[in-house]
């Protein structure tokens, strides 16, 4: 059996949706800004692979050309613009990506109310034989379970240590 390999032409969308890693490819069009936000828990980061996106991360901006990478670490600020005539196509990743993976502000002060995305913002197709309660249970069970392999991880490390 072969392994699926994804093509930054053709394969805008989704790659890999799960509590450890979303990773994705994104095609943003001239003049597009993403919403500022930031990450309670996860790192973002962002490989320009066409165009040309002005990043602002924790109020310092640069602009990121083809070829070059740039990482929004946990609770950093960050948005992205589109700069040029040309469309933008990145690579980005969260990791971890529990929910809700973003947090957006009010001001630079105040947090929204926690914001959970919908299963079609991830490519993912809900199951419609799940109630919602199904769905709440699932990823309460999939938040313990990161939590009880950190735990493990922890552990560990502590015995490594000594």
């Amino acid at each position: 059996m072969s392994f699926a390999v994804y093509d930054f032409r053709a394969d805008i969308r989704n790659i890999l949706v799960t509590p450890q890693i979303r990773s994705r490819f994104l095609r943003m069009e001239p003049g597009q800004t993403a919403r500022r936000h930031s990450h309670d828990l996860g790192h973002e980061i962002f490989l320009i692979l066409q165009g040309e996106a002005e990043f602002e991360i924790d109020g310092e901006k640069q602009v990121i050309r083809p070829g070059q990478l740039c990482v929004a670490l946990t609770d950093q600020m960050h948005q992205v613009r589109v700069v040029g005539d040309e469309p933008v196509i990145m690579y980005l990743s969260v990791t971890p990506h529990i929910q809700p993976t973003h947090t957006f502000w009010i001001d630079d002060d105040q947090k929204e109310p926690p914001h959970f995305m919908p299963n079609s913002a991830y490519d993912v197709t809900p199951s419609p034989s799940l109630t919602t309660e199904q769905y709440i249970d699932e990823h309460l069970n999939t938040v313990d379970a990161v939590a009880k392999a950190a735990q493990a991880f922890a552990a560990a490390q502590h015995e490594q240590a000594n």
